[in-house]
């Protein structure tokens, strides 16, 4: 199952929530367990083999940091 990103119209926050993609109405809310949560569009990255940004090594190796997986810009 995919993880798609949530925002909740009761809490005002943003969630990333695995459901399948047919089925996520009646979802709830992560953080106040409200069903009023709509999908955001989710832009996702393609890989062309050079990078501007420096790649994350995470701690000790192996999966980086959650601001890489999520292709939002941050610094390290």
């Amino acid at each position: 199952m995919p993880i798609y990103e949530f925002h909740c119209g009761k809490c005002d926050k943003d969630s990333e929530i695995l459901v399948r993609s047919s089925d996520w109405k009646g979802t709830k809310c992560p953080h106040c367990g409200s069903t009023r949560i709509t999908k955001k569009f989710s832009v996702f990255a393609s890989s062309t083999g050079a990078s501007d940004a420096p790649a994350c090594e995470g701690n000790g190796g192996g999966g980086g940091c959650c601001a890489c997986a999520s292709g939002r810009p941050h610094r390290h």
